[in-house]
């Protein structure tokens, strides 16, 4: 058996295989709320054989979203919408899972077929918050700095949408501290200006990242595992890096975290990035060997050799894909089939497994 298709038990909640649907924003939803795009979307790839379904970054207050049409569930409503979303992957499978978010400085823009472009107060947008009134790149709007109250306010936003993402049935959490937004932009030196106790070193820079994975892993429960992706370098000298990303992963695997979904980049635009087939890889195996806990390996991950070459080495625990789920929403079941894995097709899809 390819270990590619063995099964990952975490806590509670068994995994039937080792790949993983990343949270991929849609830009399809109505004040936050899913809707059928999402069940097909998210459907379709548990009916094509995976481990577990991500739902995207999915924001736990209004001001917290990419964009006007990402989900949400700051409300009940968001939450009962989801319910046969989460209905139907679990039917069909699949752990579903969501990843809850706030996009910090880099929230309030269009869709990416809309341009991506900073959408203004007025006309669809808000005015983004940050640890500091550092815009994320030219053409963007300095955030307003978010006082220590305000920040408590985000710890009580993620624990709350944590139990609504409870009610509305998803069995796996991830909590988003990657690619430049609100949680990432506190812990590195380059969006981190703070004089006060959640900024200056990185003890005081990793401080809502504790908190809010403490206070969701207190909500959360127990015999449901908690993910947490981050970007383990900025790509740029001075910023965030693997050695602060280790010791951030030690201190959450310490709180009850399960796994570190292990992903770069993001906070800066300016950032040289050497992507290549797997190039984040090297990140996983550091964190899994040095702070001793799960890592998921994410980013050009496409071939099933290759995802079976990362478990097989022990550089990772599961791999999570994006792209190639995006290109081919069976790619389990072909993968198993390139692996020489036998691996169970829908009843209704037999006629083309052979």
């Amino acid at each position: 058996m390819a270990i590619l298709f063995t099964p990952l038990a975490q806590r509670g909640v068994t995994l039937r295989n080792r790949i993983v649907v990343s949270p991929m924003c849609q830009y399809s939803c109505v004040d936050g709320v899913p809707n059928e795009w999402h069940l097909v979307h998210l459907g379709s790839r548990a009916v094509g054989g995976a481990g577990a379904v991500i739902v995207e970054a999915t924001a736990v207050t209004p001001e917290g979203r990419i964009s006007p049409a990402d989900c949400g569930l700051w409300n009940d409503a968001q939450g009962e919408a989801f319910r046969p979303i989460t209905a139907f992957l679990r039917a069909h499978g699949a752990v579903p899972g969501v990843q809850l978010a706030h996009a910090g400085r880099k929230a309030s823009t269009s869709a990416p077929w809309h341009g991506g472009n900073p959408a203004a107060p007025g006309s669809g947008g808000w005015r983004s918050v940050a640890p500091s009134a550092l815009p994320f790149a030219d053409g963007y709007p300095a955030p307003h700095e978010l006082t220590p109250a305000e920040i408590e306010g985000v710890v009580d936003a993620f624990t709350s949408a944590a139990t609504r993402a409870l009610r509305a049935g998803f069995e796996l959490l991830e909590l988003h501290m990657a690619h430049g937004y609100l949680i990432h932009e506190f812990l590195s030196p380059l969006s981190n200006r703070r004089s006060d106790g959640y900024g200056g070193d990185l003890q005081g820079r990793l401080r809502l990242a504790l908190e809010v994975a403490r206070a969701v892993r207190a909500a959360w429960p127990a015999e449901r595992p908690l993910w947490v992706r981050i970007s383990a370098t900025d790509w740029v000298d001075g910023g965030w890096d693997l050695a602060a990303s280790v010791e951030l992963a030690r201190r959450l695997a310490a709180l009850g975290v399960d796994l570190v979904d292990c992903s770069s980049g993001g906070l800066v635009p300016h950032a040289r990035v050497p992507v290549a087939p797997g190039y984040q890889v090297p990140f996983a195996e550091s964190i899994r060997r040095e702070a001793g806990i799960a890592t998921a390996a994410v980013g050009l991950i496409t071939e099933a050799q290759q995802a079976e070459e990362i478990l097989a080495s022990g550089r990772a625990d599961v791999v999570v894909l994006a792209r190639a789920l995006l290109r081919d929403p069976y790619w389990p079941l072909h993968a198993a089939r390139t692996l020489g894995v036998e691996v169970p097709w829908p009843n209704q899809y037999l006629r083309g497994k052979t």
